[in-house]
């Protein structure tokens, strides 16, 4: 077979049978019935750098980091705040520039020992009302503005993208110990250039909603700066949001943090009921009875639950209480009297 040469006329048959049917039943797996091999389209222009792995581990590092910032901004704005992770993507520096507004509030956050820098994004129609609450305002919608911030709102600002690196410094906790500053503000991201305009990032994206306002924060990762970390993303050791059992340094770590919470205390004097017309009645030096026995103890609550067992008095010239006693578990205490009767 080696040595034979196909003549002109088996050279135009082999043609026309491929640029034919032969194409048809090749794409087809022929009379074997074998599927060929899947194609997937490839952009050359938008390579996928970070695997899909890394791109897992990201995206499950950044959901619980959304549910910790959100209730942190709670406390700090007080009034429920929602932030909910909409999408982690790999696209190009210039895509992501240019699906920015102008102006916007463009952070860029040093981070070491990662390389390069990161960009957090905000919109401005999401901080100016979150500024407004911080002065005192209302629930009102503050009318849309179009300039960049002044100095005094990038100081107010400042506490928000300091919030969202404390936490997002928890958040890569497992993977890496982070130290996040912010190195500039800037209100024009297309005049800001960190790496060349073709070179891949992850953008990860979050919707934050205020009452009825809802905005974006946008966190943007160069590729050089976790290509170094890639394989401590594929391992295991970013699950940080299970549950664990508490350790003696957890706790004490708890206790010390809530030394100085506040919290409301309610002393509960004596209950009663009374008429409406009654009530309408009462004037100055009217003395309203009760069925309770001065002598039995004062029920104090702690944040609604009651804690403890007092007793009423004065002290240094001021109205006080005693503490006696600590109010055990209730089933407890049911079954504690339960068996005196029985006795």
């Amino acid at each position: 077979m080696s040595g034979e040469v196909l003549s002109q006329e088996e050279v135009e048959s082999l043609l026309n049978a491929m640029d034919g049917r032969g194409v048809e039943s090749m794409a087809s797996g022929g009379a074997s019935g074998r599927s060929g091999p899947k194609v997937a389209p490839y952009d050359f222009k938008r390579p996928e750098r970070v695997g899909k792995e890394q791109m897992r581990a990201l995206q499950t590092m950044h959901e619980g980091f959304g549910r910790n910032f959100g209730a942190a901004l709670s406390a700090l704005l007080r009034t429920i705040v929602e932030v909910k992770l909409t999408s982690v993507d790999q696209l190009t520096y210039s895509e992501f520039v240019f699906s920015l507004e102008n102006p916007t509030c463009f952070n860029l956050v040093n981070a070491p020992p990662l390389e390069g820098q990161l960009i957090l994004d905000v919109n401005l129609s999401l901080l100016y009302p979150i500024i407004d609450r911080l002065l005192g305002g209302g629930s009102e919608p503050t009318p849309a503005l179009r300039r960049p911030l002044t100095e005094i709102e990038l100081r107010l600002v400042s506490r928000i993208t300091d919030l969202f690196l404390a936490e997002m410094k928890h958040a890569w906790k497992n993977v890496l110990d982070l130290n996040l500053s912010v190195d500039r503000v800037e209100s024009n991201p297309q005049l800001v250039q960190i790496v060349p305009p073709n070179e891949v990032v992850v953008l990860i994206s979050f919707e934050i909603t205020l009452g009825d306002v809802r905005g974006m924060a946008n966190l943007c990762i160069t590729y050089n700066s976790i290509e170094r970390i890639s394989q401590q993303l594929t391992s295991n050791s970013w699950v940080a949001y299970g549950r664990k059992s508490p350790t003696p340094q957890s706790i004490q770590q708890i206790s010390r943090q809530l030394t100085g919470s506040v919290v409301e205390v309610v002393v509960d004097l004596a209950e009663t009921h009374i008429a409406t017309s009654d009530l309408i009645g009462l004037q100055v030096g009217d003395v309203i009875t009760t069925e309770r026995d001065v002598r039995q103890p004062l029920v104090v609550s702690v944040e609604g639950r009651p804690k403890y067992h007092a007793e009423a008095g004065v002290f240094k010239g001021r109205k006080a209480v005693q503490v006696t006693e600590t109010i055990r578990d209730r089933s407890a205490t049911v079954a504690t009297n339960a068996t005196k009767k029985k006795g």
